[in-house]
């Protein structure tokens, strides 16, 4: 997901964007919805299958 896309959506939850990285507007989202703030901390699997973020979380392995 492109940054754009990513403000857009935190921006819907009501969240500042400014002067924040991908990383940590991704798990700030993810906490305003309710859900575990682990974007980027998978090593090998995650057990999320639902997540929204999880192909970007993920890239290259086999979730």
């Amino acid at each position: 997901m492109q940054m754009a896309e990513v403000r857009e959506k935190a921006k819907k939850l009501g969240l500042k964007t400014s002067r924040k990285g991908k990383r940590d507007l991704i798990r700030e989202i993810q906490a305003a919805e309710g859900n575990y703030q682990c974007y980027g901390t998978a090593v090998d699997s995650c057990d999320q299958l639902q997540c929204c973020w999880r192909e970007d979380c993920l890239p290259g392995k086999s979730a």
